[in-house]
């Protein structure tokens, strides 16, 4: 994905079926896609699970972005993780033989696209419902639970960027 000469995705307008107060959760997502895959884009893969000064590495932010997305947005839906998901939690930043940096692109893009088509789906009018998270139920809301994975999504993204900058020196 080349870098865009357009604004960044919040400044490009609305997106199609997405309701009114959910753009910037969509935004956030959209930008954080475009965002990595430039990052990305020619990075060495026997830099992918270095860890300078002891940091996550970029391989742990790509599968933890997309394992928080899929987990934050199944408590929005008011469902509980299954085991698949729990599985995936655990290996999130263990090396593994096989993960390379278009499989990891593949599953953060399909894991963008099915929390921009779940947005889609949302009641505006239920975004303050409660939602429990985790085996606690800690408490939160749709809403907070969709502005954190906005959130969470950025600050991976932010700190993939460094990370990605230095280890390229």
């Amino acid at each position: 994905m080349a870098k865009t000469n357009q604004p960044e995705v919040w400044l490009r307008g609305a997106l199609d079926g997405i309701p009114a107060l959910l753009q910037p959760v969509a935004h956030a997502l959209l930008q954080a896609k475009e965002e990595i895959h430039e990052m990305m884009n020619d990075f060495p893969v026997d830099l992918l699970w270095q860890r300078p000064a002891g940091v996550a590495s970029p391989a742990f932010h790509l599968q933890h972005i997309a394992g928080v997305l899929n987990r934050l947005f199944t408590y929005a839906a008011g469902r509980q993780l299954t085991s698949q998901q729990l599985e995936y939690l655990k290996a999130e930043g263990v090396q593994a033989e096989g993960i390379n940096i278009p499989l990891l692109l593949n599953k953060l893009d399909e894991q963008i696209h099915s929390s921009i088509e779940m947005l889609k789906t949302i009641d505006e009018t239920r975004l303050t419902e409660p939602r429990g998270v985790g085996r606690m139920q800690l408490p939160s809301t749709v809403l907070g639970l969709l502005f954190h994975a906005a959130e969470h999504t950025m600050r991976h993204t932010g700190q993939l960027n460094i990370t990605v900058r230095i280890l390229k020196g």
